[in-house]
């Protein structure tokens, strides 16, 4: 038997591939299906099953495409209902697979479909349980994503609670949770940066496996603190119902178009059309932009950045990349969150082509955490705005700054004046420059981009508040 955790950085999500005797079966595929058709041909094997653990709000997932190129069913928990063809497999069914086994266990809580996946191997021993998004290393999925509901967070919190009491934890503690998610995913709260870990050490350190935790004292920790998820969720969750309109290859064909500058300009204008500059921190911030562009990087959280931030999955977006070869990788992360309508790139890469057919650009400011402290002492900042979470604002902050976090810009820019000179910071300096590349993109001229945020600004003599642990907060 031979079991693979596919872990995607940008959606901190895991897909896997199960094999055994010339069988395959891949749970929670990504949409591009190359990756699993390639693996199961290097094994000399065939797709046999596509396991969903529920519809996914986070991503696209790539099961009708796959089914239709492998012949492979696709499989989810009881409650499940698509407009493409599925088997609805039954709590504890038995899906034989080569010389192994995978036992359903359905799961509710996350949404009423979810369902975990038990691996029996050649022995009969359950060395892997696939938990999706019921649990997590550290956390648990969040009771506030299912779409078109009649149950509220408290209900479908409760069902959680049954979920790992009954099916979860009685399990063997040197079992593997194999999770669907870690950090950085809005799928949880608090989410481990580890991708896996025993059943038995989950038990000691999961606030949400306490042994003694009552159903009520679960149902309050996991409901209290959830913000508001990505607009784009619910949106995602009835591709995923309905099936997407355009295969992957059909989206990376259109998507990949190279654009002349003068194409690309007269795009860049229209009012319907969006222009999400893409290369890395450095070009951005170094060559400048076409104006009115904003600036998503790849080489940080691309996709759930671009799907937080941008209202429609339909928009029209034009984008630019460093060099040709990342306009296929920019349209496959654009498409992972279900945004098909990427209608080409600036072709040459980066701004060349345009700066050589006389095209002005915008440029966003940039200073030093050293040389921001040493404006800020001499009184010469006007505003100072800190775009990370409330939550790691309210942890510690530079005294002097207002949390204005990227998550809810949209909702609270008219507070902007669009006259006033800005010096915006987050952690890195990943978030602050989408922020500045908005604030600019929207009329505000004198916005200046912190390098390396707060973790340098940490280093300087600036007054900080004292250090909250964060745990408190949620």
């Amino acid at each position: 038997m031979k079991i693979e955790q596919l872990f995607t950085g940008c959606l901190a999500e895991m897909a896997y591939y199960i094999e055994s005797n010339g069988e395959a079966a891949i749970v929670d595929p990504l949409r591009e299906t190359d990756p699993y058709l390639k693996m199961a041909e290097a094994d000399g094997a065939k797709i046999k099953y596509i396991f969903l653990t529920h519809f996914h709000a986070d991503f696209v997932s790539g099961q009708v495409d796959l089914a239709k190129k492998t012949g492979a069913k696709i499989i989810f928990g009881p409650n499940a209902s698509a407009e493409y063809d599925i088997y609805v497999g039954k709590d504890n069914e038995e899906f034989p697979l080569g010389n192994i086994k995978i036992k359903l266990l359905h799961t509710p809580g996350h949404t009423m479909e979810s369902s975990s996946y038990l691996i029996y191997d050649e022995e009969g021993n359950t060395p892997y349980v696939l938990t999706g998004d019921c649990l997590f290393i550290g956390d648990v999925g969040r009771p506030d994503l299912a779409v078109k509901s009649d149950l509220t967070q408290a209900d479908l919190a409760g069902h959680l609670y049954d979920s790992l009491r009954n099916k979860i934890m009685p399990l063997p503690n040197d079992i593997i949770v194999y999770p669907n998610h870690g950090a950085g995913s809005a799928c949880g709260k608090n989410m481990s940066s580890e991708t896996f870990d025993t059943l038995g050490h989950q038990k000691e350190t999961n606030y949400a496996l306490r042994a003694d935790m009552t159903k009520e004292e679960f149902i309050k920790e996991v409901t209290t603190g959830l913000k508001t998820p990505p607009q784009y969720f619910p949106l995602n969750v009835m591709l995923n119902k309905s099936g997407a309109e355009n295969t992957y290859e059909e989206i990376v064909e259109k998507g990949t178009t190279p654009l002349d500058a003068a194409t690309f300009k007269d795009l860049s204008e229209q009012k319907d059309i969006m222009v999400i500059d893409t290369r890395s921190k450095e070009s951005y911030s170094e060559t400048g932009t076409i104006p009115g562009a904003w600036w998503i990087g790849l080489d940080g959280s691309f996709a759930p950045w671009v799907g937080a931030l941008i209202v429609d999955v339909n928009q029209k977006v034009i984008f630019i990349v460093d060099d040709e070869a990342k306009a296929h990788e920019a349209v496959t992360r654009f498409s992972r969150i279900g945004f098909d309508n990427t209608l080409g790139y600036l072709a040459g890469g980066g701004v060349t082509d345009w700066v050589a057919h006389g095209f002005s650009l915008d440029k966003i400011g940039s200073i030093s955490a050293a040389g921001f402290e040493k404006k800020f002492n001499a009184g010469e900042v006007e505003e100072a705005l800190d775009v990370r979470k409330e939550s790691e604002y309210l942890s510690q902050h530079i005294e002097g700054f207002k949390n204005f976090p990227l998550d809810f810009i949209k909702q609270n820019f008219a507070e902007i004046n669009p006259n006033k000179e800005y010096y915006l910071h987050c952690a890195s300096g990943y978030r602050s420059l989408i922020a500045a590349s908005i604030f600019k993109a929207n009329g505000v001229e004198k916005v200046i981009d912190i390098r390396g945020g707060f973790n340098d600004l940490i280093e300087t003599d600036l007054p900080k508040t004292d250090y909250v642990c964060p745990t408190t907060l949620l």
